[in-house]
């Protein structure tokens, strides 16, 4: 495999990454598609290792968790892309559990993929760290600018 195609599948893994309740997980649709299974066969694998997922590894999103998510990802109709019950997602330990109780080779590999998608992500964010506290302090000067600037015309009006 080559660094691009490498490259290539951590985009692609890293952008199926969200936050919810402060912790970086992966939906598990998602997950299934990666592994090569139906989002019901990777489900039952989990539910027969229910052991294995404790809440810290896995939780169910509830429901403003999930109309947030499916504005996010612009789907247009939860009926049409199977989203009929909210989906579990995953952390990137319940995501390593995934990989025992799968049992397969794709498993393993899938999981390793995912694992250094994290990693990339966290180094990327350990890094920039500083540029981005910089940015998020010019976004706060930003919008109070633009409150002040909102109340000086409305008064002047």
């Amino acid at each position: 495999m080559t660094e691009i195609q490498k490259a290539f599948e951590s985009e692609a893994i890293q952008s199926k990454i969200y936050i919810f309740r402060d912790k970086q997980v992966m939906i598990d649709r998602d997950l299934a598609e990666l592994f090569g299974l139906e989002t019901r066969s990777l489900n039952q694998a989990v539910k027969r290792n229910i052991k294995r997922f404790p809440q810290e590894f896995m939780f169910r999103l509830d429901d403003v968790e999930f109309k947030n998510w499916v504005s996010q990802s612009v789907i247009p109709n939860n009926e049409k892309m199977g989203l009929r019950i909210l989906p579990y997602v995953f952390t990137e330990q319940g995501i390593a559990m995934l990989s025992t109780a799968l049992r397969s080779d794709t498993a393993i590999t899938v999981s390793i993929q995912i694992m250094n998608a994290f990693v990339e992500m966290r180094r990327f964010l350990r890094e920039n760290s500083e540029v981005l506290i910089r940015l998020d302090n010019v976004e706060q000067k930003h919008i109070i600018l633009q409150y002040e600037t909102n109340k000086k015309f409305d008064q002047d009006c």
